[in-house]
């Protein structure tokens, strides 16, 4: 199974939709980094979402190494504290992917070589090896549970997932 880093959108995305648990049918294992659980579990106190981050046993919190602080700090002019350190974690760990939705994180990241994938790459590769049905209904709970998607993206997405039924 790939080494997979998270930043926190996609794990709390995942969660509010009830789907977190795909991310654990796809990969043995979430590598996280401080920040990003401080911002999953902390930072999200006793909503739903949170909760469920928390009790995860396949997510695993894992630091910076001192080496690569001042990566981190370099990446910080970019991308806040969480992405950051994802991306300083992925390069670390040799991670195969690495989860991001931002798009000035997702830039950084490819300008490290990183291969990347998010929420939406989830939900279609959820669908297309099976493991989720209903991909259309989860798409639009998604743009309901504040995740932000361009109306084009979300047409194309859609369009795919037709293509996948």
């Amino acid at each position: 199974m790939p080494k997979v880093v998270s930043n926190s959108s996609p794990l709390i995305h995942l969660s509010k939709i009830d789907l977190l648990p795909i991310l654990d049918e796809l990969f043995d294992e979430i590598i996280v980094p401080e920040a990003v659980y401080e911002e999953c579990v902390v930072q999200g106190g006793d909503r739903d979402d949170a909760t469920t981050i928390e009790k995860t046993d396949w997510i695993k919190i894992k630091s910076i190494e001192k080496e690569n602080l001042h990566l981190k700090r370099a990446f910080l002019k970019d991308v806040d504290e969480g992405e950051s350190e994802a991306i300083v974690l992925a390069l670390q760990e040799s991670a195969d992917l690495i989860l991001l939705d931002e798009y000035d994180a997702r830039e950084l990241a490819r300008n490290h070589d990183l291969n990347i994938t998010g929420v939406i790459g989830i939900l279609l590769e959820a669908k297309s090896l099976g493991k989720l049905e209903n991909a259309k209904n989860h798409l639009e709970n998604l743009s309901e549970s504040g995740f932000w998607i361009d109306d084009e993206l979300y047409k194309k997405v859609s369009d795919q997932l037709d293509k996948m039924e």
